[in-house]
């Protein structure tokens, strides 16, 4: 377990410069060139002399700071891990000497500097050519692997900025230790504490700018894996026979996602009849959005498997009983199945606006029906009775969920409700539209009556038959 480090009064100075940003270039230079480790110089950060400010000297256990949240180089806390720290290389002499605001720790051993590594350190310098005892320091060949040291750091600590210290002239081991990791690598003999703390800052900087590219990344991997999921979950209407046209709209309530708590489905049965229902969970969550997923699949495979009005709904329910999370959730469900002949439906509502019917001269309207079950979910043992209703030779049957219907109009409370979807479809239709257009419209008014995106699961599906 990590041994928590006292913190310690911390000396007030401010660092000559600001700290690079994420897009800053940062390379290491020797001495001669105002850059670090030979490559190419970086900007010096700071120009002029910087006002003085003392680092804590210290041996084993010296300073601390809070990690994180120091940009320049005033709170910054610098681990060293070198096994003579009190030698040639005195890091904390070094950076008062230059009065540069860094703190440090030192470490003799990789055993010791797991003690001092707490959250409150904000880079490492570790010495490359430091002993690591036993199979920690061999190659997969069995060979000594230079590198072992730093392995074994960047395992200990993998959100901390590291520079890794190699002899004079060796840029290699340098550059093979950036490889492995390292944000930056420095010359021993050529150190001085103006150059270590601009090292410092830039190595904190890159690691955080590269910290934060990775999430950046990992949540654009993940967004992309939760889009083909949730896309390979809708519905592909199954109605291979049929001279019914189909066109659906979606859109969750949910910001960025692509599946909601509402969903729909529609299938033709081998004896002609084409079976549709639309539903919608409560809430509008994932688990919400997993839930109307299995009720979908389980109503088609009901819907195959031959069950139809009443013995579907109350097989949903017990589906639905069994994979919900609480006793509160429940479903709406309305369902409809097309005779063969396209001239009538059976129609059934568990606590669901009812359809709208459209027809050539006749004013669009909703399906009257009297007969209309609870929700599923609320009340055990419920019956859900199949009313026939008559839809005539051409005709456009609308199914929607109650996201369409909620929204406010204007800035006031009023809601548009069920009379005023009606009045939204009939305008649409008598410019002409149909089908997937009809749908997108009545949509986009229904959004721009809210003022602005609706806040609800919206699922509307529409069958038409020309006669």
């Amino acid at each position: 377990m990590t041994v928590p480090v006292p913190r310690q009064r911390a000396i007030p100075a401010v660092e000559g410069g600001p700290a690079p940003t994420a897009s800053s270039p940062i390379a290491p230079s020797s001495g001669a060139s105002g850059g670090l480790g030979g490559r190419p110089g970086a900007p010096d950060g700071g120009g002029a002399a910087d006002p003085a400010a003392r680092a804590v000297p210290g041996g084993g256990t010296t300073t601390g700071a809070t990690a994180g949240t120091a940009p320049s180089g005033a709170g910054l806390t610098l681990l060293v891990i070198e096994d003579d720290p009190a030698g040639a290389l005195s890091v904390p002499a070094m950076l008062d000497a230059a009065g540069k605001p860094i703190r440090v720790r030192s470490a003799r051993n990789l055993t010791e500097a797991e003690r001092l590594l707490t959250d409150d350190v904000h880079c490492i310098l570790l010495d490359l050519a430091l002993p690591v005892p036993g199979r920690a320091a061999e190659g997969g060949d069995g060979e000594q692997d230079e590198l072992a040291a730093l392995k074994h750091v960047l395992r200990l600590a993998p959100r901390h900025a590291v520079l890794a210290l190699t002899a004079s002239g060796d840029a290699e081991a340098g550059a093979d230790a950036v490889r492995e990791g390292a944000q930056d690598y420095l010359f021993r003999d050529e150190l001085d504490g103006r150059l270590l703390s601009r090292a410092i800052r830039y190595a904190v900087a890159r690691k955080r700018s590269d910290t934060a590219e990775r999430r950046l990344t990992e949540s654009r991997l993940r967004a992309q894996e939760n889009a083909r999921l949730e896309r390979g979950l809708l519905p592909t209407p199954l109605l291979e026979g049929s001279s019914l046209r189909f066109a659906a709209r979606y859109r969750p309530g949910r910001s960025r996602a692509l599946l909601g708590g509402d969903f729909y489905d529609t299938v033709r049965t081998p004896d002609g009849t084409v079976h549709a229902m639309i539903g919608d969970v409560c809430g509008h969550g994932p688990d919400e959005a997993a839930l109307g997923v299995e009720l979908r699949i389980a109503w088609r495979a009901l819907t195959f498997a031959g069950l139809c009005g009443d013995e579907l709904l109350s097989t949903l329910q017990r589906v639905l009983e069994h994979e919900r999370e609480s006793e509160e959730i429940f479903a709406t469900l309305c369902t409809v199945d097309i005779a063969p002949d396209g001239r009538s439906a059976g129609l059934c509502l568990a606590g669901h606006p009812s359809p709208l019917l459209a027809r050539p001269g006749v004013p669009a309207r909703l399906l009257p029906c009297e007969d209309n079950g609870p929700a599923l979910g609320l009340l055990e043992g419920a019956r859900w009775p199949r009313q026939e209703v008559e839809l005539g030779g051409a005709w456009s049957l609308m199914l929607y969920t109650d996201g369409l219907i909620e929204g406010h109009v204007g800035e006031g409370n009023e809601r548009l409700g069920q009379d005023g979807m009606v009045e939204v479809v009939r305008r649409r239709l008598a410019q002409g539209l149909r089908g997937e257009e009809l749908l997108q419209a009545t949509v986009d008014e229904v959004r721009e009556l809210g003022g602005g995106e609706l806040t609800d699961d919206v699922a509307v599906l529409l069958l038409d038959r020309t006669g």
